[in-house]
């Protein structure tokens, strides 16, 4: 069985992989096997987890559709193969709904969603070429619930899901299997900020959480594993919540 999650010989992107959960999953992935590119705007970032993992540094603007097809493309030529993309970049704005501009709204939808699917489309002819591929989205718990401070933030995540969905089934003829990820409360430099934002927000999550912790990036690392190797071959079009069972509850 443990062949199953051999990821040696493969090649992985991981966009927003240069911190937080990204970077929690790109280690999963090295430690796994497979050659590793990292990708974000922080140079300093991606220069840094590189470093760590022998991996692969890609400085982009994912929000710039032609910067993301270059990014997948790099990634490929540069680790000679690309076998796993993982959709992690994000940002969020909180707000009331009403106190958006349209300007905020097009920037978190462009970074979570619009450059998922542009960068899942660019991976596709690579990963027909190989006869196989594994696209991993991140989604969230927004994607199942609603937040006052989050409205893009949470249109974008349900959206993940839906795209998810639809990619499986366009692609699984061509041995592409996609899956969504829906990460709960971790802690992570993006949720510290929310704490400081959003009063009584930690209380809140400690409560309704039946595990009765923040979850650690380190969390998300064996479901990146599962979903990027052979062992979920026959899992596609899934949305997986990893929360502490926080969507379990009413």
């Amino acid at each position: 069985m443990r062949e199953k999650f051999d990821l040696r010989g493969k090649g992985a992107l991981v966009t927003g992989g240069n911190g937080g959960i990204g970077l929690a999953m790109a280690r999963a992935l090295a430690k796994a096997g497979a050659a590793v590119a990292v990708a974000g705007r922080d140079a300093a970032k991606n220069a840094a987890a590189a470093r760590e993992l022998d991996a692969v540094s890609l400085s982009f603007d994912l929000a710039d559709p032609e910067a993301c097809r270059a990014m997948v493309d790099e990634a490929a030529q540069r680790l000679g193969r690309l076998d796993i993309l993982v959709n992690n970049a994000g940002t969020n704005i909180r707000k009331a709904p009403q106190d958006y501009s349209l300007a905020e709204w097009r920037t978190v939808l462009d970074t979570n969603l619009t450059a998922a699917f542009i960068a899942s489309q660019a991976a596709y002819p690579h990963m027909k070429r190989a006869g196989s591929g594994k696209i991993v989205n991140i989604g969230s718990m927004m994607s199942l619930f609603g937040a006052s401070f989050a409205a893009p933030y949470g249109a974008s995540k349900g959206a993940v899901v839906q795209l998810t969905k639809s990619l499986a089934a366009a692609w699984a003829k061509d041995n592409i299997q996609v899956n969504a990820v829906l990460p709960g409360w971790i802690d992570t430099a993006l949720t510290r900020r929310a704490r400081k934002e959003v009063e009584g927000l930690h209380e809140r999550v400690l409560a309704r959480t039946p595990a009765g912790r923040w979850g650690n990036p380190e969390d998300l690392g064996g479901i990146a594993v599962f979903l990027a190797s052979a062992a979920s071959d026959f899992v596609t079009g899934t949305a997986i919540p990893v929360d502490g069972g926080y969507s379990s509850l009413a």
